[in-house]
């Protein structure tokens, strides 16, 4: 058994915060950020994180600054054998060399590959046919550490980063839970990464939703799909921002860029190669439809892509 303080915020970590509260280890405390308002005028809320260990009835640390002095000598007095984080912050060495066994971190890609905040977007982005979730021992530069175990799961063509993000926290809260089990009895071989097949994954932003209908269909219908649901992905119809949300690609259909055409009752958008069917869609200010739906009043005369109007 293992003196255990876990670290996280988001939906992510939900999961593996209650595997491990369910299991035979001891779960001192969880850190998490402090209540944060959702909307401008709403109340300040906890994170997902601190509501489920408050449900749960565990000790909950605010963390302001990770190198505070007081959250440092908060998690001193706790004696943690392991530190636990599952999307939280980066660390500071100060505080990883606080508990005597280690600590790990629960990432959303099969490391080297996608180190950073966005893995799951850029998997989906890069097009990749599998990825999965690693468990590995933290050290001060973000996701180096050794790995502990992996577990890989293929992604579906249309599948979206909602989609993935919904299966990988529940795969890596089994994986976590498994490989925590492993250190208790000391049955870890952590493998070292190769830092030469690294690969970057930085956080993605709204700007970086732009569709550019001059690429290719496959390249197209992965960003619609990687930036879904957050930040989501974009194009502009009739100086209008337009949200797209899923699509599907085609053969056979083709045409300028952008161009937008109605074909066998299916909204399509031609690509600088290949096609998509529009599937879901929404007018900046409006209501979520169907390429059906929004091909009833589409005006066949006007592409996809342009420049802002005064109203987008």
């Amino acid at each position: 058994m293992l003196r255990i303080v876990f670290m996280g915020s988001p939906e992510f970590a939900l999961p593996s915060l209650k595997l491990l509260a369910a299991s035979s280890n001891e779960l001192v405390a969880v850190a998490s950020n402090p209540d944060r308002r959702r909307g401008r005028r709403g109340k300040p809320e906890p994170t997902p994180v601190k509501a489920c260990a408050l449900e749960l009835g565990l000790p909950v640390l605010d963390v302001e600054s990770v190198s505070d002095e007081g959250f440092k000598n908060s998690l001193k007095e706790l004696k943690p054998d392991l530190l636990v984080i599952v999307a939280f912050r980066i660390l500071p060495a100060s505080i990883l060399e606080i508990p005597s066994v280690g600590s790990v971190n629960l990432h959303a890609s099969l490391l080297p590959k996608y180190r950073g905040a966005a893995p799951i977007h850029h998997a989906i982005l890069n097009g990749e046919a599998e990825t999965g979730c690693s468990i590995f021992f933290l050290e001060e530069s973000v996701d180096t550490g050794s790995v502990i175990s992996r577990s890989k799961t293929a992604i579906g063509p249309n599948e979206t980063t909602g989609d993935l993000y919904n299966r990988l926290k529940e795969a890596g809260a089994k994986l976590l839970l498994h490989s925590i089990d492993s250190i208790d009895r000391g049955e870890v071989n952590a493998v070292p990464q190769d830092h030469a097949l690294a690969t970057p994954a930085p956080k993605v932003y709204k700007k970086d939703g732009e569709l550019d209908f001059s690429r290719s269909a496959e390249e197209v219908h992965n960003r619609i799909r990687a930036f879904n649901p957050v930040p989501g992905a974009w194009s502009v119809y009739d100086g209008k921002r337009l949200n797209i949300y899923r699509s599907h690609r085609l053969d056979g259909v083709a045409g300028e860029p952008g161009q937008l055409s109605i074909s066998n009752g299916r909204l399509v958008v031609s690509c600088g190669s290949g096609s998509l069917e529009m599937i879901e869609l929404q007018m900046a200010g409006g209501k979520r439809l169907s390429g059906v739906e929004f091909s009833n009043g589409f005006d066949s005369n006007r592409k996809l892509g342009g420049p802002l109007g005064n109203s987008g």
